[in-house]
C-alpha cells in the first residue's frame, strides 16, 4: 500500500495546473535563455573577428606610414597611375623598387576602405613575400605586383570567413593552391577583401564586417560575391584582384564597378583551399579568376597563373598553358550577338551598350550575327535555380544555424526555408498572375531525389551540346552579349537573384565569359527606363526598374563568350572590344 502510494503522488502533482503552468513558463525561460546566449556567443564572435579587422588594419597604417616618413620623395601618384604591365617592366629593370609599389597601394587600399569598407585584414606575410623577391635571382611574370584576394580563398595564417559565423577562428595553415602560385610568379598578395553572407548574393553586405559601397556612387552597390575586390580596385586599392564566379561573381562587380573581369571555364584554375558555404553541388560550375583595369591585366594573370607550378600542385587542373598566339592574333572574327535574353529585359543602356559595341566590331572588319540562346527560360529555371538548389536550398539554410542573416539576404533566405509543400502550394497560387516568378518557386523545391539529380546533370549536358550545335552551324568565333546592369541602388540583389540570367547561363554551359567596361549611362539612357515594363510586368520587373534608377555617368559593360577552354580567345575578344571603345568610355 505504501508503495502505490508512493507512486501515486507524483502522477497527481502532474495534473495540478499550477504545476504544469510552472513547468511551461520554466521551459520557455529555459529556451528563451538559450536563443540569447547563443545570440550573444554569435555577437562576441562577430565583435572579436571587427576587433581583429582592426588590428591588421592598424599594422597595416604603420607599415604604410613608416615607409612614406623613411622616403617622403616616394612618387605614389605615379605609382598607382601606371597599367599592370607597364608596372611590372619597370620593377623589373629596377627603375621603381618593390617597396614604392607594395607600400603605395598599402596607402591606398586604406583610403579606399576608409570610404567604402571593402578590405577585411592585412596579410601580413606580404613584407616576408617582398624581402624573399629582393633575394631571389628570378623574377616571375607578376613580379612585385600587389594582389588583393578574395574573402574566402585561403591565405597562411588569415581567416576565411565566407561572410559567415561559422568559418570565424579557423585561422588556415596553408595557402590556397592559386596563392601559391601567385606567389611563385613574384606578385604580392596584401589585402583580403569583402564578401556577402554566404556568397549567394550579388550585392556586398555580411554582418560582420558590414557594407561594402560603390567607389563610383556610394548609393549603389558594388556588385558581389567579389563586391570587395570589384570597390577596392576600381577605388585605386588594387591593380589586380581575385575573385570567384558561379552566377556572375567576378562578372557583376566589374560590371558595377567599370573593371574588366575574367570567368574561366570551370577547371582551367585550381580551386584548391576555397571555402564554400555549400559544398557538393555540381550542376552549375563555379571558378576563381581576376579582376582588373584593363585586359592586358587579365591575359598576363592567367598566364602567370596557367604554368607548371599550379599543374603540379594541382593535377586535376588539365596541363594546358596560355596560348599567346590566339590572343595576339588580328584574324576577322564572326561574332554571335544578342541585346536581351528574353527572361530579363535588358536596361536602356545595356541595350545600348551591345548595339553601339556591334557597330564599331563591324566597321573594323568583323562579321556579326544574330544569335538567341535557345530555351533561356528553361535554362534559368530548370538548369541553374533547380540545379543551383538542387537539395530544395536545405545545405545552404543549414549555414545560418549559429549565424544571423543579414538584412540585404533575407528576401532570399525567407524563401528558401520555407517548405517545399508551401512554395509548390505558391507556385501554383501564383501561376496565373506571375508565371515566371511561380517557375522560379516551383524550382526552388530542387530535384527531389538522386535519380532526379542524375536526370538534371544529363539535362544541362544535353542543353550544352544543343548550345553548341547552334554555335558550330551559325560558324562562330564568340558571342557579344549584355552584361547585368548598371550598378544597382543598396537593397535590391537580394529581391532580384534571377536577374542574374545575363550570367549565369555560361556558368551552366561552363563557358568562359569576360566582361569589359565600353560607355557610361546617359540622361537619354535614364529618360527612357521611364517607359521600362518588362517582359513580364511582374514584381521582378518592376524592382529592376527601381533597382538601376539614378545611375547618370556609371559605367556600363558588355560580355563577351567563347567555348570551354578558349580563355585565350575570349581575352583576344575583350581586347578588341576594349580598344574599339575607347571613346565610348569617357567617365569609366
Amino acid at each position: 500500500m505504501t508503495q502505490e502510494r508512493l507512486w501515486q503522488v507524483p502522477d497527481a502533482s502532474w495534473a495540478d495546473p499550477r504545476t504544469l503552468s510552472a513547468l511551461l513558463c520554466g521551459s520557455a525561460a529555459a529556451v528563451l535563455l538559450l536563443k540569447w546566449l547563443g545570440q550573444r556567443q554569435i555577437q562576441q564572435k562577430m565583435e572579436e573577428a571587427r576587433r581583429m579587422r582592426d588590428l591588421a588594419l592598424e599594422r597595416m597604417e604603420k607599415a604604410a606610414c613608416r615607409f612614406k616618413k623613411e622616403n617622403p620623395s616616394a612618387q605614389t601618384a605615379h605609382v598607382l597611375s601606371l597599367p599592370m604591365v607597364e608596372l611590372v617592366e619597370k620593377l623589373k629593370e629596377g627603375s621603381l623598387s618593390l617597396e614604392s609599389v607594395l607600400y603605395s597601394y598599402m596607402g591606398k587600399a586604406l583610403e579606399v576602405t576608409q570610404e567604402v569598407n571593402c578590405v577585411i585584414d592585412f596579410i601580413h606575410g606580404c613584407e616576408d613575400q617582398l624581402q624573399k623577391l629582393k633575394k631571389q635571382k628570378e623574377k616571375g611574370l607578376l613580379y612585385g605586383i600587389p594582389v588583393s584576394i578574395k574573402d574566402h580563398i585561403n591565405c597562411k595564417g588569415h581567416v576565411s570567413s565566407g561572410g559567415m559565423v561559422k568559418f570565424l577562428g579557423q585561422v588556415k595553415e596553408e595557402d590556397s593552391v592559386i596563392v601559391q602560385v601567385l606567389k611563385s610568379q613574384g606578385a604580392i598578395p596584401f589585402v583580403k577583401t569583402n564578401i556577402p553572407q554566404t556568397m549567394i548574393n550579388y550585392d556586398c553586405s555580411n554582418l560582420i564586417f558590414g557594407q561594402t559601397l560603390n567607389p563610383l556612387n556610394h548609393k549603389k552597390s558594388p556588385g558581389g560575391s567579389s563586391g570587395g575586390e570589384g570597390a577596392l580596385i576600381a577605388g585605386g586599392g588594387s591593380i589586380l584582384g581575385i575573385g570567384s564566379d558561379i552566377a556572375g561573381s567576378i562578372r557583376l562587380p566589374s560590371s558595377f564597378c567599370g573593371l574588366c573581369g575574367l570567368k574561366p571555364t570551370g577547371e582551367r584554375i585550381s580551386k584548391l583551399g576555397v571555402v564554400s558555404a555549400v559544398t557538393g553541388m555540381k550542376s552549375v560550375t563555379g571558378m576563381l579568376g581576376p579582376m582588373a583595369r584593363d585586359v592586358e591585366s587579365l591575359a598576363l594573370c592567367m598566364k602567370a597563373l596557367l604554368c607548371n607550378k599550379m599543374f603540379r600542385l594541382d593535377p586535376t587542373v588539365p596541363p594546358i598553358p596560355f596560348n599567346e598566339e590566339v590572343y595576339s592574333s588580328s584574324k576577322p572574327l564572326r561574332i554571335g550577338y544578342y541585346e536581351g535574353d528574353g527572361y530579363f529585359q535588358p536596361s536602356p543602356s545595356m541595350r545600348r551598350a551591345v548595339q553601339q559595341t556591334r557597330k564599331l566590331l563591324q566597321e573594323a572588319g568583323h562579321t556579326l550575327v544574330p544569335f538567341a540562346p535557345p530555351k533561356i527560360d528553361y535554362v534559368v529555371d530548370e538548369l541553374f535555380t533547380r540545379g543551383l538548389f538542387s537539395d530544395g536550398a536545405a545545405h545552404l539554410v543549414d549555414c545560418f544555424k549559429g549565424d544571423i542573416v543579414d538584412p540585404n539576404l533575407k528576401s532570399q533566405f525567407n524563401t528558401y526555408r520555407l517548405p517545399v509543400l508551401v512554395k509548390r502550394i505558391l507556385a501554383i497560387i501564383l501561376k496565373p498572375v506571375y508565371p515566371r516568378i511561380a517557375r522560379d518557386l516551383n524550382a526552388l523545391c530542387g530535384v527531389g531525389s538522386a535519380k532526379n539529380l542524375w536526370n538534371q546533370h544529363g539535362a544541362v549536358a544535353v542543353y550544352r551540346t544543343e548550345f553548341i550545335a547552334k554555335w558550330r552551324k551559325l560558324g562562330l568565333d564568340v558571342i557579344l552579349c549584355p552584361v547585368l546592369g548598371p550598378a544597382f541602388n543598396h537593397g535590391y540583389a537580394g529581391k532580384l537573384f534571377a536577374a542574374t540570367s545575363y550570367t549565369n547561363l555560361y556558368n551552366v554551359l561552363n563557358f568562359p565569359a569576360g566582361v569589359v567596361p565600353v560607355s557610361t549611362v546617359t540622361r537619354a539612357d535614364e529618360e527612357e527606363l521611364k517607359h521600362y515594363r518588362g517582359h513580364y510586368g511582374d514584381p521582378w520587373d518592376t524592382r529592376l526598374k527601381e533597382a538601376v534608377e539614378g545611375a547618370v555617368g556609371l559605367p556600363v559593360a558588355v560580355q563577351c563568350v567563347a567555348l570551354p577552354w578558349q580563355e585565350e580567345l575570349c581575352l583576344r575578344f575583350m581586347k578588341e572590344v576594349e580598344t574599339l571603345t575607347h571613346g565610348m568610355r569617357r567617365n569609366v
